[in-house]
């Protein structure tokens, strides 16, 4: 299989060179560690994994011994599994002034991140990897930092073809995850098959302490069925037939191993009565599809939830394309006690860019009407718009515009 060169390249390459360890967070099968040995190529870099049974019980009960056999610098896969290693890579760091001695993957749980950002601290950067984009598998990388005006927005146009419906779903469909691309339907579905019961049932069993693989099925198949909602827990505990407590720790954990994403809502002292219920997002496209049963793109197109499907999508293309940029930004939406809403917000210092997304080539302009919500508040407002299925981005007004989805 090709490897497909990922936009988090520019940001761990930057990273290697200014820290002595970098850490890849996310799900399983994402592709941390192809990236990984693909960087490394060429280098005496050891590569070692702690899915290897006797190599995480050497790494547990005897560190020393295990940094006398896998010399930095190495790849140190599935880090989670032996915490034990932290304080000596911590020894190692500091005996040396050399960078990127350590590269390791894991997922990103809450206690694993907590130990690494304790016990690592200035030595350390964190990376978290998603599946792969729609502009990843095209190929097309933008040298640009996206600030939705419209004239960024046409250079970008003329790197890419039209935008298209078709193509979108197929995507959506297809999800992200490198070992689905380019398979076709039978073969997608045994790859989603086997990684609910390979990888994710087996990490929320060692995780989680989660044994009744029933229940839990019955609430990944809910949270599916939620996505672009706001979180109900009693929804989710009813599904599966559990409390919502218990409903509230098994989505935090699906959340800490990159299978969902929980948008925050927006938060300032400037606007009173705000939502503090997050909504809920599936990290790839193609898994959530999966769940919920829609057998092709074409079904999944034109089926009632196909509007969800889009602003998920949309969603997680700003949440990866951020997450590799130059700089970061703050992603939440809004929604007040009078249930005004607008999608996304990206918040680039005191700058609020606000986004409506419509799955249409042609939405009702009136969706900016909203946006004066922040023009009343006083807070800044950038450029923003409507993202959409349109062919080539069109300007609203002066500061915003119809934004084709593929343009992210």
């Amino acid at each position: 299989m090709q490897y497909i060169h990922r936009d988090a390249e520019r940001k761990f390459l930057k990273m290697n060179s200014f820290f002595k360890a970098i850490l890849i967070t996310g799900a399983r099968q994402v592709g941390k560690t192809t990236m990984l040995k693909h960087l490394a190529q060429g280098t005496n870099r050891t590569y070692v994994s702690l899915d290897n049974l006797q190599v995480r019980q050497l790494a547990q009960s005897d560190p020393i011994l295990f940094f006398q056999t896998f010399r930095p610098p190495v790849i140190i896969d599935e880090i989670q599994y032996a915490p034990e290693l932290f304080p000596y890579i911590k020894i190692l760091c500091d005996e040396t002034e050399e960078k990127g001695l350590f590269w390791l993957t894991g997922s990103q749980q809450y206690a694993m991140i907590k130990n690494v950002r304790e016990s690592l601290a200035g030595r350390i950067g964190i990376l978290e990897l998603y599946s792969l984009s729609q502009r990843e598998k095209s190929g097309v990388q933008f040298d640009e930092q996206n600030d939705f005006s419209l004239e960024t927005l046409i250079r970008r146009q003329k790197e890419l073809p039209p935008n298209n419906v078709r193509k979108v779903f197929a995507h959506i469909w297809e999800g992200g995850m490198p070992q689905a691309v380019g398979a076709d339907g039978e073969m997608r579905a045994e790859y989603f098959n086997s990684y609910i019961d390979s990888y994710l049932m087996r990490d929320v069993s060692e995780l989680g302490k989660i044994t009744d693989s029933g229940a839990f099925s019955k609430f990944l198949m809910a949270c599916a069925a939620l996505i672009g909602q706001q979180v109900k827990y009693n929804t989710l505990a009813e599904s599966a037939g559990i409390s919502e407590p218990t409903a509230k720790s098994w989505l935090l954990l699906l959340e800490s191993l990159g299978i969902v994403y929980l948008l925050k809502p927006y938060s300032h002292n400037a606007l009173k009565r705000l939502t503090k219920t997050p909504k809920l997002y599936f990290c790839d496209t193609g898994l959530c599809a999966y769940l919920s049963m829609w057998l092709t793109a074409d079904t999944l197109r034109e089926g009632a939830a196909s509007g969800a499907f889009y602003e998920n999508y949309v969603v997680m293309e700003l949440v990866k394309n951020y997450a590799y940029a130059k700089e970061r930004a703050n992603i939440t939406y809004y929604r007040d006690a009078n249930a005004n809403e607008i999608d996304v917000f990206i918040e680039e210092g005191q700058i609020i860019h606000p986004l409506e997304i419509k799955k249409s080539a042609m939405p009702d302009v009136r969706a900016v009407k909203k946006y004066q919500l922040l023009d009343k508040a006083a807070l800044q407002r950038g450029n923003g718009g409507i993202v959409c299925m349109c062919d080539a981005p069109l300007p609203i007004d002066e500061k915003n515009c119809y934004i084709p989805s593929n343009l992210l």
